[in-house]
């Protein structure tokens, strides 16, 4: 088997993953308030990391989480789960998941504008497009507009902005470190929404309780399998396969939570996959990846 297809197939599960964990933990959190949700989400699998990183024999906390690099990837990643945790909860998962779609256009503007990057008129045209799919799904009119899916949008710029300074942290750190940092945050941020929605009346049943286990087991499967896929092959060649995440996600939405996506959603979806993947090949395989989003 080739890097390439191992890249690929890596990639393809890390979304097919990543897109289970997200539809167990809005099924976990329609009847869990979403804080403790996130903070049990967090606690299981930063355990699970840190016991990797033992059995590695690699300090759980890498020396650099302190640097300002990593100090401004865990701020913006805070940004990112918390209004990524709200969008599950309030928003239909097509329409977060959709909306998530255009964080490498968001990573590819933010490159231009704070990290000298260069990108000529076609990849601006083909950002302007990924916009409108936004705004196609958004419909920012006083009819149909949806204020929840706001919190999708400050998701992706949250994460847009982990993805910029993970391009200029350390190259030291495994991706068992990065993944105790990364469910610390969410730790942080579930214990920040705790108070917004205060303590459940009761605690959750089994099938709950079950959903987040599974989905902190989900999650870090995940991770790993993003981590092989971006050291694994050509970028340009693994990269574009990220994409398939929606498809996964519309799947669930459709059988899992009963959702219908209406034209005007799937139209803005297909904006910003194929704007998305117009960048990729205009730039070599060089547009900023999300790094676990």
């Amino acid at each position: 088997m080739s890097a390439n297809l191992r890249g690929s197939l890596a990639m393809v599960l890390a979304m097919a993953t990543f897109a289970i964990e997200d539809a167990l933990f809005k099924f976990a959190s329609t009847s869990l308030h979403v804080g403790p949700a996130l903070t049990i989400f967090g606690v299981l699998g930063m355990a699970i990391f840190a016991g990797m990183s033992m059995f590695a024999k690699e300090p759980v906390f890498h020396p650099a989480v302190l640097s300002p690099a990593m100090m401004l990837r865990s701020i913006s990643e805070l940004a990112g789960r918390l209004f990524f945790a709200l969008a599950l909860a309030l928003t239909p998962l097509s329409t977060t998941s959709a909306i998530l779609q255009s964080a490498p256009l968001v990573v590819t503007l933010g490159a231009v504008l704070f990290l000298g990057a260069r990108v000529g008129p076609r990849r601006w045209i083909a950002m302007g497009v990924g916009f409108l799919g936004v705004l196609l799904i958004l419909r920012p009119t006083p009819s149909s507009f949806e204020a929840t899916s706001v919190f999708a949008v400050l998701a992706t710029l949250g994460f847009a902005g982990r993805d910029l300074a993970t391009s200029v942290s350390p190259k030291t750190m495994s991706g068992h470190q990065l993944g105790t940092l990364g469910f610390l945050v969410l730790i942080i941020a579930g214990l920040i929404l705790t108070p917004l929605y205060g303590l459940p009346d009761q605690l959750p049943d089994m099938p709950v309780l079950g959903a987040i286990v599974l989905a902190s087991c989900v999650g870090v499967i995940a991770y790993n399998a993003l981590t092989v896929a971006m050291r694994t092959g050509d970028i340009s060649v693994v990269t574009p396969f990220r994409y398939s995440r929606l498809l996964f996600a519309l799947v669930f939405a459709v059988l899992w939570f009963g959702e219908r996506p209406d034209l005007l959603t799937l139209l803005g979806a297909v904006l910003i996959v194929a704007s998305g993947l117009y960048a990729l090949v205009r730039s070599g395989g060089q547009i900023p990846s999300a790094s676990g989003r």
